[in-house]
């Protein structure tokens, strides 16, 4: 080949689109590791977990957590006999479940400076303690229980569902750590306002009335439970400030993936006449 020639070659491979080296730069890709932020649908984090915790997606098997694992929409959430865990979710929510409890993310949009953010996270059975964030003052966050419907406004509390009988469902109001305290409203199945808690350990227990219908009938923390509860909201607070930092620090990440090739990025167009390659001239000048 001429060194003429060759020059030409070179010069207008360089040129050419990337589609025809995507074997090459496909191999240089590695997949998503374990917990690492921006997959699709995630909308929050495993912040901590201590002993067996699991994940059950659709019809699939129960899967292990680990730190740092995506939780979904539509997640049930499940703790073994001596288990605990924390999940944080995009808007700073988040959930520290005591041993043998279940809970699902039924639904979750959350969008920052959005006006149509929606949390509802629904508490099965056992206890289940939360810090609402971003999505209590700016949307709409509800908890549901098989029992009563509680509207979160922005504040800490703790979900008591026993399993079986033999002890009432208890909702519980704490202050947050900085020691605000917001409201928890709490409607029975029917769509009917039963109380409201607005004062910091302040309770209702939810007891069956006439017809089958659930009553919310405020009763006095006893010291006991007062101390568990410490414990329990000890423990929140300490995944909540670890999985802040790592909502922080996942939300970055996606906003820099969006600006890269997320949903509504233009692509740079590198050949912006006719997305076309301009063909080197053989004095080194580009044609126009």
């Amino acid at each position: 080949m001429k060194r003429r020639d060759f020059i030409l070659f070179f010069g207008g491979a360089a040129a050419w689109p990337l589609p025809l080296f995507w074997p090459f730069a496909a191999r240089a890709q590695t997949p998503p590791e374990r917990g690492q932020p921006g997959q699709a649908g995630e909308v929050g984090q495993v912040s901590t977990v201590n002993g067996s915790a699991t994940v059950t997606r659709s019809n699939a098997a129960a899967v292990p957590l680990q730190v740092g694992d995506p939780i979904f929409k539509n997640d049930a959430l499940a703790t073994g006999p001596a288990a605990t865990l924390g999940v944080t979710f995009d808007d700073e929510t988040t959930f520290s479940l005591s041993p043998n409890t279940r809970i699902v993310v039924s639904e979750y949009v959350y969008q920052r400076d959005g006006n149509a953010n929606v949390a509802v996270f629904g508490v099965l059975v056992g206890t289940a303690a939360f810090v609402a964030s971003q999505v209590a003052k700016t949307g709409d966050m509800k908890i549901t229980t098989p029992f009563a419907t509680l509207g979160i406004r922005g504040t800490t509390g703790v979900v008591d569902v026993p399993q079986g009988g033999g002890e009432e469902p208890r909702i519980k109001l704490y202050a947050d750590s900085d020691g605000h305290v917001g409201q928890i409203e709490v409607f029975s199945a029917q769509g009917g306002r039963l109380g409201v808690l607005t004062q910091g350990a302040s309770a209702f227990a939810l007891r069956a009335g006439p017809g089958g219908r659930y009553e919310a009938v405020p009763f006095r923390i006893s010291a006991s439970e007062a101390a568990r509860d410490r414990g329990v909201l000890r423990r929140l607070f300490a995944s909540h400030t670890v999985g802040r930092r790592m909502t922080i620090q996942r939300m970055r990440l996606r906003g820099r993936n969006r600006g890269r090739g997320g949903p509504g990025h233009q692509p740079f167009n590198r050949y912006p006449r006719g997305g076309q390659p301009r063909m080197p001239h053989p004095n080194g000048r580009q044609r126009r």
